[in-house]
């Protein structure tokens, strides 16, 4: 069927998860023989928008987002047509608080809906009405953001052709967030501030208590510059009482840039944190906040300790890693702190909110963990650019980074470093050995031309040499135990390359590598480097030996397999025999020789890093015929770059300050809160109400996760059993930590029942309680009276 290899795209259906049909008449085609590569070509959709005029009538039908507001985006279509009318009869917007502006707008959005007929609303809904009069006027900082995240992403699509554009109308609100107690109108009067849009929408109290609440922002990337400079226009900790604790251990990259908005050029290298609450602090000077360089976890606990928790309103969340996550969650638990969670991923983004008492933590759910390459994919079978890529990262960190720090590791303390690799005795211990001799023996580099030569014979040995012996060991017509074709889809049949220092990119490959090498061995690098006609004589002058393939060379073909080291009986002894050998190698070094070990910088553009990695994902690319990529693409999935964009961002930070309206005014049902799942490329809003928590229920008790029983004043165990008794339960078994205190089946235990369970912990558990800590937790194991295990809340003993 060599006649679908003209380049064409072509018309598919049936489309199935192994299999499609195409739409044309291939009777005339040659057979089908084997092979071939199909790449989704997606076409262009023609979309027709109705005239402003026809729409405003006919609007057709509106994007969803909330589905308990089914009948919603009709109602505030005819509002917004209403408030056009207003405007141009009074010169003015209503008034906020005004029962009267209210009242007319009601009117006029009864008149507008009457002369529809059919298609007129049946419930205009006054209470809604009166509140977007009383609105209509403001200017709230997280709508703008929200609403500027897709506009913004709309402005892109219009630009570029790519994407769904947003098809028509799209009506959004949250009137949730409006104090649930009702507000005087003259509340609603402006003070002459900065935030009289707000005053006007959520009154002088709500205001007062934004201004007052202790708040805490954990991470200052993307999400967090949002987040500080979304805060500092609504007011939050702008109050006398008011403080903001904003912490981030990173550094500014050159790679941050395009989506912090918050840095510019001159602040690379400098703390994120202190550099973004200062450029807060210039949106807003009366901003509290205090910025931090501390990464939150059990480590900082006497930084972030018990009277911090305890003395937050909320914390809100700006990381970029799951597990960073789940340790604020729990500590949100453990101290019953709202926590406003939010991420994003290119266009897409979420929001989550996590509520004492009302919804579920974070981590009651968790997404399934992302799918990896197999090991053996990635090392001898890659189908992909994103195989080539990880692989050639794996290379870079394996040739440049670990291998030097394991010579180093052996030169600081030879009879040390040898006696833990006989102690392992494994193949990685032997894999660690033969990396450290080959980079003290053989390999060693002492003149820049020794450089050249050793990346050279890494490019014999990468792309001509391991394609060689995979082809011997895996001919073309090579079959399964089963019988089927060895390289059948997706593997693909490799070709090895042909070194030529007239292509560039063979050049630029052993330049880039020579290089690194050098700085490796501390050995000057000349200035002729750059020069290709120079480099080209230099490695000409390379002398490469020619390839022998081996019979019964291993390859692993397992996709299950996690590591390409494979043990042998006798490691022990190839160990020994290795480290006789590195000992005479030690002979030939200065006493004071290191090599200086190499860390992957993706964003500093001379260094040589990504022209390394490019090169050796690219040539093996070709070694596969795979499409190779440039130095940016390169650089975006071998420097694992999350994808961020300004809009999506914008959009959860917007719809997450949209959340602390509710959590600081208080008294908020689970009904008014919202978690999002949003796709601005589709684009796709998705808002729900969060799940509330599992109900733990024992006789006329209940609790939840967020339930955490306290006892104060320093009790015995004898009096923790007696309290637990008296809730109907048993306690069988009390541990702290790993170690355990208390089991109703050792009889010397009994004796320990009026000693203080701290007095307890510190002598059986050896627990070490620091000055900031005022209380000891224990997990206690209780039955009920039928011996039914019961599971009861965290314990916590307060001492102090």
């Amino acid at each position: 069927m060599t006649e679908l290899n003209d380049g064409k795209p072509r018309k598919i259906k049936n489309a199935r998860a192994y299999s499609f049909t195409l739409e044309e008449d291939t009777t005339n085609y040659g057979a089908y023989a084997k092979g071939g590569i199909v790449t989704q070509v997606k076409q262009p959709k023609v979309l027709n928008f109705k005239p402003l005029r026809e729409a405003l009538t006919e609007p057709g039908d509106f994007l969803l987002s909330d589905f308990s507001k089914f009948d919603r985006p009709p109602l505030l279509h005819l509002a917004f047509q209403a408030l056009d009318k207003f405007v141009s009869e009074l010169g003015r917007f209503p008034v906020a608080g005004s029962e009267e502006d209210a009242q007319k707008l009601t009117s006029i959005v009864t008149n507008i809906n009457e002369s529809l007929g059919d298609g007129r609303q049946e419930d205009i809904n006054p209470k809604l009405l009166r509140h977007f009069a009383f609105g209509a006027k403001a200017v709230l900082n997280p709508m703008a953001a929200m609403f500027g995240g897709i506009v913004g992403q709309e402005v892109v699509k219009a630009c570029s052709g790519k994407f769904h554009p947003l098809f028509q109308f799209f009506y959004f609100d949250s009137v949730e967030s409006l104090p649930t107690e009702p507000v005087d109108s003259i509340d609603f009067r402006p003070l002459n501030s900065r935030y009289d849009a707000q005053i006007s929408v959520f009154g002088s109290k709500l205001q007062k208590k934004l201004e007052d609440a202790k708040v805490f922002i954990v991470g200052s990337g993307a999400l967090g510059c949002e987040f500080l400079k979304n805060v500092a226009l609504m007011g939050v900790s702008c109050g006398n009482e008011g403080k903001l604790t904003l912490t981030d251990d990173d550094v500014i990259e050159k790679s941050n840039l395009s989506r912090q908005f918050l840095f510019r050029d001159w602040n690379i290298g400098q703390a994120k944190s202190t550099v973004a609450a200062s450029a807060a602090k210039s949106i807003n000077p009366r901003f509290n906040i205090e910025a931090l360089q501390n990464r939150v976890g059990p480590e900082t606990e006497n930084v972030f300790d018990d009277t911090f928790w305890e003395s937050l309103s909320v914390v809100i969340n700006a990381l970029d890693n799951v597990n960073a996550r789940l340790y604020v969650d729990q500590r949100c638990l453990y101290f019953q702190k709202p926590l406003l969670e939010s991420g994003t991923l290119g266009a897409k983004c979420n929001t989550q909110m996590v509520i004492p008492h009302l919804t579920e933590n974070y981590g009651a759910s968790r997404d399934p963990p992302e799918k990896q390459a197999p090991m053996c994919t990635v090392h001898s079978f890659p189908h992909n650019i994103d195989h080539c890529l990880t692989w050639a990262r794996s290379e870079f960190e394996g040739l440049l980074e670990k291998t030097p720090a394991e010579v180093n590791a052996y030169l600081s303390n030879p009879s040390e470093y040898c006696t833990a690799m006989i102690n392992a005795g494994d193949a990685q211990a032997r894999d660690n050995l033969e990396r450290v001799l080959e980079c003290l023996d053989n390999e060693r580099c002492e003149t820049f031309q020794d450089c050249i030569t050793w990346a050279r014979l890494k490019f014999e040995d990468y792309f001509a040499n391991r394609v060689k012996q995979l082809i011997y060991t895996f001919p073309e017509d090579a079959a399964t135990s089963t019988g089927a074709p060895f390289w059948s889809a997706p593997k693909r049949f490799p070709r090895p390359l042909q070194f030529s220092s007239a292509d560039l990119s063979h050049l630029h490959f052993v330049m880039a590598g020579s290089i690194l090498r050098a700085e490796t061995f501390g050995i000057p690098i000349p200035d002729w480097v750059k020069n290709p006609k120079k480099m080209a004589e230099a490695v000409d002058k390379v002398m490469v030996p020619e390839f022998q393939p081996k019979k019964d060379v291993k390859i692993v073909t397992d996709e299950k397999a996690t590591s390409m080291s494979t043990g042998s009986i006798d490691d022990s002894a190839v160990i020994a025999e290795l480290i006789m050998k590195l000992k005479q190698c030690q002979k030939n070094l200065a006493p004071e020789f290191r090599m200086k070990p190499i860390q992957f910088e993706k964003d500093d553009d001379t260094n040589f890093h990504m022209d390394l990695i490019a090169g050796l994902a690219n040539m093996r690319a070709r070694n596969y015929s795979i499409p190779e990529v440039d130095k940016l693409k390169a650089k975006f999935i071998a420097g694992r770059i999350i994808p961020a964009i300004a809009t999506s961002t914008a959009m959860a930070t917007g719809l997450v300050c949209l959340e602390l309206y509710k959590v600081l005014d208080g008294g908020h049902k689970v009904e008014d809160y919202r978690n999002t799942f949003a796709n601005l490329a589709l684009p796709l809003f998705s808002i729900a109400e969060p799940l509330p928590p599992k109900v733990i229920k024992h006789e006329n008790l209940s609790w939840t996760v967020w339930d955490r029983w306290i006892l104060k004043g320093n009790p015995t165990l004898r009096e923790l059993i007696q309290w637990l008794k008296e809730k109907g339960l048993n306690a069988y078994s009390i541990s702290c930590g790993s170690c355990l205190l208390y089991n109703s089946m050792f009889p010397r235990h009994r004796d320990r029942m009026d000693k203080k369970l701290v007095d307890l912990a510190r002598e059986v558990a050896k627990v070490d309680l620091p000055t900031y800590r005022r209380h000891l937790d224990v997990v206690v194991a209780c039955e009920d009276d039928e011996d039914n295990d019961v599971d009861i809340p965290q314990v916590s003993i307060y001492f102090g």
